[in-house]
């Protein structure tokens, strides 16, 4: 019940965060500039979220070794941004990063613990 709960919760947020990429919202684009990604590269972005999200939902419905490679993907994804922030030095919101890897992990980790 707990990989069911905590996978559904980081595809949601996972495909919560690519819609607000691709639709370019404030927050998103305020966000990329004070980190210094170019507003071009928001889109690109956004694919490997939604493709984890999507990937986690198939280990939902029993493909799990699926889930377990979209959340491995999803741990280096956020891993990758917690970088970002920290070499641009803005901490403000590392918390978002570092909730979306621990939601990341923690479908990975109760994935192969089901195996």
């Amino acid at each position: 019940m707990a990989y069911v709960i905590v996978t559904l919760i980081a595809a949601i947020a996972n495909l919560g965060a690519a819609v607000a990429d691709w639709s370019r919202a404030k927050f998103v684009l305020a966000n990329s500039a004070e980190l210094g990604i170019s507003e071009r590269w928001v889109p690109y972005l956004a694919a490997p979220k939604a493709a984890g999200a999507l990937g986690l939902v198939a280990g939902l419905l029993g493909f799990r070794p699926l889930g377990f490679a979209a959340a491995v993907g999803l741990i280096f994804f956020f891993i990758g941004a917690v970088v970002v922030h920290v070499r641009a030095r803005v901490f403000h919101n590392l918390g978002y990063s570092c909730c979306f890897l621990a939601l990341a992990a923690g479908s990975a980790v109760l994935a192969a613990a089901g195996w």
